[in-house]
């Protein structure tokens, strides 16, 4: 279960020529986050990973010491009880040090600086996120495992599961031990400390619900303080839509994928002509997922060609839409690049996309369809399935 050596070994290439480019004169960059850890050293730990300039890597654990020498092929790793240890154990300091900023708290950047004063701080989250975004074959090979449960269970399973009367809470506990009787590892990880079991499940118009989260889709959830899982109250009824927005995933690595269901009966027919048309962009999308392709013109060229009529409530529903078409995924599911504007920096073949062209329907919930692509020089190839969505289940 190991992280291979010469997956540490090249992403710490990766990343130190990457920073080589973008921030020249570096000299150290710290990482505190548990996802960049894991990514960098193969172990889930509380600790600090110092990447110097000209010297090697070193991962300073403070729990589990023991647990990171089992589980990381990482050749430095010292234990420490605080950060007075790696004071102890450095030599000299520069005065500037990248670190995450998206990850490190303010109170754990005072606590370091309490024992390392370096005075200038400086942002390496971009550096991180864009050696991130290149999967390697072993970083593609679990996320195309994950891929084969999500499908199988969203194509599969799903349409045996509803049953006129059941409600959205219990839909989405049925669906959670399945998922996890079939690989699921349980949970879904997003960036800025978020994490949930696996998604957005909701029938009708509980799929367009106002929600916090950035996505197109909403959810009514349990109760305000609880915005989650679903409604108790909320039974499915024959012509109802229900729409399944969760992640998946294996050995930390996930997919993404929406599947939406007619149950007892169609819905209206203008509901179904604007599905499909989500679907024609999704699949114009995933040809357009070359290396050398810049994911803001992408996003200007698709949107430049969808009809005025169609762009009302496109990605989104009333006030609550988002200015993406697709994301990228894999240690966390809402990873860098992004299909959207201010995205410049050409694709790569091995980046792994979550494309989801949606639309919200009054009376009728969420339309359109997701899945996950990886970018090839062909174009995008889904590693979630094939189906159209909008299945009927009467």
């Amino acid at each position: 279960m190991k992280v291979p050596l010469t997956e540490l070994t090249d992403r710490m290439n990766r990343f130190r020529a990457r920073m080589d480019i973008k921030q020249p004169g570096w000299e150290l960059a710290a990482i505190v986050g548990k996802i960049p850890l894991y990514y960098f050293t193969g172990t889930m730990q509380d600790g600090l990973l110092l990447i110097p300039y000209d010297g090697d890597a070193v991962f300073w654990v403070r729990q589990s010491f023991e647990r990171a020498k089992i589980e990381s092929l990482l050749p430095h790793i010292r234990e420490m009880k605080s950060y007075r240890d790696v004071a102890a154990g450095m030599g000299r300091l520069p005065s500037t040090v990248y670190l995450e900023t998206d990850q490190m708290t303010i109170a754990q950047l005072q606590r370091l600086q309490k024992y390392l004063p370096f005075t200038d701080v400086q942002s390496v989250d971009e550096q991180v996120s864009a050696v991130r975004a290149v999967k390697s074959r072993y970083e593609l090979s679990l996320m195309e495992h994950a891929g084969k449960i999500h499908r199988h269970v969203l194509e599969d399973c799903i349409p045996e599961m509803l049953a006129e009367g059941i409600d959205e809470v219990g839909l989405t506990c049925d669906l959670y031990t399945l998922m996890v009787k079939e690989g699921h590892q349980g949970i879904i990880r997003f960036g800025m400390f978020n994490e949930m079991l696996l998604g957005q499940i909701g029938f009708g118009t509980s799929s367009i619900s106002p929600t916090c989260v950035n996505t197109p889709g909403g959810i009514f959830g349990m109760h305000p303080s609880v915005p989650l899982m679903g409604c108790r109250e909320k039974k499915l009824k024959k012509g109802e839509l229900v729409v399944i927005d969760i992640g998946c995933g294996y050995k930390g690595y996930q997919t993404d994928k929406t599947m939406s269901y007619m149950f007892g009966k169609p819905i209206p027919d203008e509901a179904i002509r604007e599905h499909y048309r989500c679907v024609e962009i999704q699949d114009q999308l995933a040809a357009l997922l070359k290396p050398g392709a810049i994911p803001s013109e992408i996003y200007t060229t698709v949107m430049a060609g969808l009809e005025p009529e169609f762009l009302n409530n496109f990605m989104g529903f009333g006030k609550h839409k988002v200015k993406f078409l697709g994301h990228g995924i894999g240690l966390w599911i809402d990873e860098m690049p992004v299909i959207a504007q201010g995205f410049d920096e050409p694709l790569q073949e091995g980046m792994v996309f979550a494309l989801e062209p949606k639309k919200g329907i009054m009376g009728v919930g969420l339309v359109g369809i997701e899945n996950t692509f990886i970018v090839t020089p062909h174009g995008g190839r889904s590693i979630t399935g094939k189906s159209k969505g909008l299945v009927e289940v009467y």
